[in-house]
């Protein structure tokens, strides 16, 4: 796809005018014992914190390579159109650094959008996991985060341990149903990004850390609140081969701004979420991207990060 230069009468892309011209026309489309618990038992306050902690300090990195002119765009996948696409780019250098599996380190890399794999019914249902999640807190800024596994929460300006912080309730909140959900989407996922690449599924490893995300057009209270830094996930987390995001909530209905942008010389490569679309691509500097600031509304998303490393490994999580 050819990138796209915007002439002077066209309202710029992501601008307010623009998108109220997008958001006129576009329409939705759709395809207790006496041993402790088990999330009691297995959440580990200091590196699930940790691991959050840096997930939404990503301005303290390096920003990379500039983007291109904000005057020119590709978008990879509309919010209007039911997309399954693939492109394949060259791999960066980042992999060699780290110890190399063989068939599952990247080789072939690239970035995939499909809205073949979660239905938009799946997609409504595991936003309503993370709603329920994060009404017991949220961030003073416009970014929070929700961890299942680590039970990392954004409170405030701080984060806690949803397990520990508010214990037995937590089984009040969620279901068995919701994480049996929970790990069978990861599953669809995991199966469609091995599809994708050329690699085993059972090669592929859940690392951390894989989150929760709600974001508004709330002013950045900490650091922690600023989001749309572009960054390197291979850099930032060592342990990520491969990233998706599930997208639950859709882009000029739910929400304006927050678009996906994959950053490369000469053009911006855009993802307009739709909820039930997933978004995948290998970790390295060859996808080096950003989030755009959220202009009005609420975007929900899951991260889902996958390892070659075994030794990186996360277990799904599990109410008991």
């Amino acid at each position: 796809m050819a990138p796209q230069r915007r002439g002077a009468p066209r309202a710029a892309e992501g601008s307010a005018a623009a998108e109220r011209q997008r958001r006129s026309s576009t329409k939705r489309h759709g395809p207790a014992s006496s041993a402790a618990p088990r999330w009691q038992r297995t959440a580990g306050v200091g590196a699930g914190l940790l691991a959050l902690a840096a997930a939404a300090a990503l301005l303290l990195l390096p920003r990379g390579r500039p983007g291109a002119a904000a005057d020119v765009t590709e978008v990879l996948a509309r919010q209007g159109e039911v997309a399954r696409r693939f492109v394949e780019v060259p791999c960066s250098q980042d992999y060699d650094g780290h110890r190399r599996f063989e068939g599952c380190t990247p080789r072939k890399c690239g970035r995939g959008v499909t809205d073949m794999v979660i239905s938009r019914e799946e997609a409504e249902r595991v936003r309503s996991v993370a709603e329920k999640g994060l009404s017991l807190g949220g961030s003073d800024g416009g970014a929070s985060i929700l961890d299942l596994h680590s039970g990392a929460l954004s409170v405030g300006k701080h984060f806690v341990n949803l397990y520990r912080y508010f214990g037995d309730k937590v089984q009040n909140i969620f279901s068995e149903e919701d994480f049996r959900l929970y790990r069978a989407v990861r599953r669809k996922v995991q199966h469609a990004i091995a599809e994708a690449f050329g690699v085993s599924v059972s090669s592929l490893y859940l690392t951390k850390p894989t989150f929760f995300s709600r974001i508004n057009s709330t002013a950045a209270q900490t650091a922690h609140d600023e989001y749309w830094h572009a960054h390197v996930d291979k850099v930032t987390y060592g342990s990520f081969d491969y990233t998706s995001l599930l997208y639950l909530s859709d882009y000029l209905e739910d929400f304006g701004g927050g678009r996906f942008v994959f950053m490369e010389e000469g053009a911006n490569r855009t993802v307009e979420p739709r909820a039930g679309r997933v978004s995948f691509f290998t970790s390295g500097s060859e996808n080096l991207h950003r989030v755009e600031k959220v202009r009005w509304g609420t975007r929900y998303a899951i991260t889902i990060a996958f390892t070659c490393n075994p030794d990186h490994a996360i277990e799904d999580p599990a109410l008991t």
